[in-house]
């Protein structure tokens, strides 16, 4: 117990010895002038986000406002990131200073001019054309840097497009383009980098990822643990457990299953290896559970509010939908790591490792207003997605400084922590919605939206599950190594509008992407996640990442399920609703015994294959396949079965 109530300071001393690190690492004009550029950043998004200029009688066009944030990030890029790669800078050469400079002097003059621009864009076009040629060099070489090659050449193959795609044979032949009027479109006008992509994040994102960074500062995170243990301890298998409700938690603010594993992992991973898990399994199961965060509501590491204003649908109508996908999420890894500690038999925490549950209560409770501030300026106040986010925030930092967790409360150097660091969290995905925003205007004017709808419709023509299969390659493809809101916002951007004018709900088309865009997290060759969690564990990066691919099955396999049968996202009748869930969770129980290996006791090869495959019987949606009705009844009694033959086999041993 004295260990784990120690867990605070211990964070405290490990958040500023990592700072020191960073400092030493970086150089000090590194990190001073970037922290300060970020919270210029933070701030400008916070008082847009309530509207407070325009409560002073300022008049301010909203594009200026993402001009200004826009211009702070690349500063921020040319200061931070060095030109080969890596974090180690401890001083900044002429060349990136320039950089720095010019495109914050670029964006600067461009809020200067910008509403001269709104009068009368033709007569201006010439002034567009040279800032564009300024800042969209260096929004691609930002993306290079924070994002690497691989989205970087996703870019640099559309705006190629732009130019030549009239040149393409057949479907992919686009519309011809003026270069001269593209380019000064591009950089400068609302419906390319200045669009809704970068407006979404600026607005909202930053808002939550401030929101995170207060949480962090003021010991939520070490208290979502304390509460995981207190609720989770006494259980078989119960260290597991605690990394996945805390993770689970925390996951769903932070906005990034890397960011959530750093944080957490360093208290449940030590956990889980003193309880009996091996290195991989530890490693992994807190990968997947940071990986969830991202799919389970109220938030969803604000996922949730991208996908509302880009469908234009009630936020409640996204959370609703999000709800029976995400259970099924979570029960999948907590039978998985419960069976494994049965096979294992890993017991339960040491009683004196287990907090007691009131004391727990008591310390943190407040915690949890943030939420309920959340909650109600949604759905009774009916606030804006980013205002509500602000006024969460906020009472994060009021329930710290009057409450305090474990009598520490935020001080003015934390505060101004979490508005500095979030600036800087914030950069990679500021350049991220700015491509996303040049990515769609080109989809946009030169006609390649339409192309890739008819390409996608040939390949669904004889098949919609090669259809669905080739989409999620894609998205696992694409959303290697990005933030939850940059890789939801890349995706329903680049194929959701696709899936949706072939036929497929628009809320399943969406929530499709997401989930397998969120996948690349934790599959390998790239799972980043999975790597992150390695590390701590000291487990082989490969293996953590193929154990978390087993653990977060689930993941691969409810997305076809919904896209056919809606139902599972709440689109249908109650019964249908109520009969999809039902069955889903029970083959989601069975199937997990299968690929563990252990139900009631240890299972043979053929059993093994036999209870998967009754549990992904159980799974087909009844009313979207043909026999679908008879196929879960099949899977049903297989399943039932050998439940009940594995169920009297350990009663007849436990006789003996």
């Amino acid at each position: 117990m004295a260990e784990q109530s120690t867990g605070a300071a211990g964070g405290g001393r490990r958040d500023r010895g990592a700072q020191l690190l960073a400092e030493r690492r970086e150089g000090r004009f590194v990190v001073v002038s970037t922290r300060v550029l970020g919270a210029l950043l933070t701030l400008i998004a916070l008082t847009w986000a309530i509207e407070l200029w325009l409560a002073l009688g300022f008049q301010w066009f909203d594009e200026q406002a993402l001009v200004a944030c826009f211009g702070l990030t690349l500063a921020i890029v040319f200061i931070r990131f060095p030109f080969a790669g890596g974090r180690d800078r401890p001083s900044v050469p002429w060349y990136d200073a320039a950089c720095a400079v010019i495109g914050a002097g670029a964006s600067g003059y461009l809020i200067w001019i910008y509403g001269d621009i709104e009068l009368n864009p033709f007569a201006m076009r010439g002034k567009m054309f040279w800032i564009s040629a300024v800042l969209l060099p260096l929004m691609w070489e930002a993306l290079r840097r924070t994002a690497g090659w691989s989205l970087t050449a996703v870019l640099s193959v559309f705006i190629a497009y732009a130019f030549v795609g009239h040149l393409a044979p057949g479907m992919l032949k686009g519309y011809e383009q003026h270069g001269y009027r593209m380019i000064a479109e591009l950089g400068v006008t609302n419906v390319a980098l200045l669009g809704l992509p970068l407006k979404i994040i600026v607005l909202t994102v930053v808002l939550f990822i401030w929101m995170g960074q207060l949480l962090l500062h003021t010991g939520a995170s070490e208290w979502f643990t304390d509460l995981a243990a207190a609720v989770m301890g006494r259980s078989r298998g119960g260290s597991a457990k605690i990394a996945v409700v805390a993770s689970g938690l925390f996951g769903s603010i932070s906005g990034s299953a890397v960011s959530n594993v750093a944080s957490t992992g360093v208290i449940t991973i030590p956990l889980m290896r003193q309880a009996g898990y091996d290195r991989k399994s530890a490693g992994a199961i807190e990968a997947v559970a940071s990986t969830g965060g991202q799919i389970m509501p109220p938030i969803m590491g604000a996922a949730a509010f991208l996908m509302a204003e880009l469908l234009e649908l009630e936020y409640t109508e996204i959370i609703l939908a999000a709800l029976i996908p995400s259970m099924l999420y979570y029960l999948a890894v907590f039978v998985q790591v419960d069976l494994e500690a049965a096979k294992n038999d890993i017991a339960p925490m040491p009683r004196e490792r287990i907090p007691p549950i009131l004391r727990v209560l008591r310390e943190g409770w407040f915690f949890t207003l943030p939420y309920a501030v959340l909650v109600y300026a949604l759905f009774t106040l009916n606030l804006p997605a980013q205002e509500a986010a602000f006024w969460a925030a906020i009472s994060v930092a009021l329930v710290s400084i009057v409450f305090g967790y474990k009598r520490r409360r935020i001080r003015p150097r934390q505060l101004w922590d979490s508005i500095a660091d979030c600036g800087r969290a914030s950069a990679d995905i500021v350049v991220i919605g700015a491509m996303a925003g040049i990515i769609i205007a080109i989809l946009d004017r030169t006609g390649l939206g339409q192309a890739l709808t008819l390409i996608l419709a040939a390949v669904g023509e004889d098949s919609l599950f090669l259809l669905l299969v080739l989409t999620a390659i894609v998205s696992i493809l694409l959303g290697m190594g990005m933030p939850t809101s940059a890789i939801y916002l890349l995706l329903a951007t680049m194929i959701a509008p696709s899936l949706i004018k072939l036929g497929i709900h628009p809320i399943a088309a969406h929530m499709f992407v997401l989930y397998f865009g969120l996948m690349s997290m934790i599959t390998p060759p790239v799972a980043i996640a999975a790597f992150a969690a390695a590390s701590l564990s000291g487990a082989r990066p490969m293996e953590t990442g193929a154990t978390a691919v087993r653990l977060g099955w689930i993941a691969y396999v409810i997305p076809f399920v919904f896209v056919l049968s809606p139902a599972l996202i709440g689109q249908g009748t109650a019964l249908e609703i109520v009969s999809a869930a039902g069955t889903a969770m029970i083959g989601v129980w069975i199937a997990s015994c299968g690929l563990i290996g252990f139900m009631f006791s240890r299972l043979g090869s053929a059993e093994r294959v036999l209870v998967f495959a009754a549990g992904i019987l159980l799974l087909l949606p009844a009313h979207a396949i043909a026999y679908g009705v008879w196929l879960n009844a099949a899977g049903l009694a297989l399943g039932g079965l050998i439940v009940g033959k594995d169920y009297l086999a350990r009663r007849r041993r436990a006789v003996l």
